[in-house]
C-alpha cells in the first residue's frame, strides 16, 4: 500500500473535502428552526450524531454562521427531521442560500407540522422528528457544534417494526464525498459477542 500523507497545517481549510470523503456515510440532520422574526428555516447538516443518552442529546455542526445557527442562538430550540430517499431532492434543494426572509418549507414544497414541545415546526413528510432545546455549543474556527437536548421524539407508526424504528422502512439517505449521496444499501446483522463466549 502506498499512502499520500497530508499535513492539516499546510492544507488549512483545504482539508474539508478530504475529511468529507473519508468520514462516511454521514446521516443528514434536516434542521428546522424559527428566526426571531418568525421565519421558518429548514437546512441540511451532514455533521450530525447522537452526543448523549442520559440526558438524550444530539449535535450538529454549522460550517460557518448560517441561518440555522443564528436562529438556534436566538430561540434556543430546533427540530431534527430525518432525511429519507423520498425527500432527498427537497433536502438537497433546502441547502440553497435562500434570503433570510424566505422559508425553505415553502421554497422546496414541504408541509409544516406543529411540534409538541418547541415552536419550530416539523416536516410533516419526514417519518422522524427530534424536538430539541439548545444546551450548549462549541466553536472550532469557522465551525460551531450545537448540542440540543431531546425533549420530544415523534416517529411515524408506518416505520415501526417490533415496536422500534426499522431502517428498511425509514430508508434514510446520507452524504458521502463531493456531491455523492447514499442509501442504506445492503444490511447485515452482527450480534455483539460477550467476552465469555470469545474465551470459551
Amino acid at each position: 500500500m502506498t499512502r499520500q500523507d497530508l499535513d492539516p497545517a499546510e492544507l488549512g481549510s483545504g482539508i474539508y473535502p478530504w475529511l468529507n470523503s473519508v468520514v462516511l456515510p454521514r446521516p443528514i440532520a434536516w434542521v428546522s428552526s424559527r428566526s426571531a422574526a418568525g421565519v421558518d428555516n429548514l437546512a441540511p447538516h451532514s455533521f450530525f450524531t447522537v452526543a448523549g443518552i442520559d440526558p438524550p442529546v444530539v449535535s450538529f455542526t454549522s460550517v460557518g454562521e448560517k441561518d440555522t445557527l443564528r436562529n438556534v442562538r436566538a430561540t434556543r430550540e430546533f427540530v431534527v427531521c430525518m432525511s429519507t430517499e423520498t425527500l432527498a431532492d427537497q433536502v438537497n434543494a433546502s441547502a440553497t442560500d435562500f434570503p433570510d426572509d424566505v422559508s425553505e418549507f415553502d421554497a422546496v414544497g414541504v408541509t409544516r407540522e406543529a411540534s409538541l414541545r418547541v415552536a419550530a415546526p416539523r416536516v410533516a413528510e419526514s417519518p422522524v422528528a427530534i424536538e430539541c432545546r439548545y444546551v450548549d455549543e462549541r466553536t472550532f474556527g469557522s465551525c460551531t457544534v450545537v448540542f440540543g437536548e431531546v425533549v420530544h421524539l415523534a416517529v411515524d407508526l408506518a416505520v415501526l417494526k417490533d415496536d422500534r424504528p426499522e431502517v428498511r422502512l425509514l430508508r434514510p439517505v446520507s452524504r458521502l464525498g463531493a456531491d455523492e449521496w447514499a442509501t442504506v444499501g445492503e444490511i447485515s446483522d452482527r450480534r455483539r459477542v460477550p467476552f465469555s463466549e470469545l474465551s470459551a
